[in-house]
């Protein structure tokens, strides 16, 4: 896993995963922001590459 462990990824998943429905829970019904979306996003693919590292794992 490059360096990091198992506990690493699974440390990083939860937080990331914290994160995402923190920003999801604080976009106004609307008037959605570009960059807040665009952050969604990321956060959706970093996660879902993290799931994959540990599947693969």
């Amino acid at each position: 896993m490059s360096g990091e462990t198992r506990e690493m990824l699974e440390d990083r998943l939860r937080k990331l995963r914290a994160e995402l429905e923190e920003r999801q829970s604080s976009i106004p019904i609307h008037s959605i922001r570009p960059h807040q979306l665009i952050e969604i996003e990321e956060l959706e693919e970093e996660i879902e590459e993290i799931e994959k590292r540990l599947d693969q794992a």
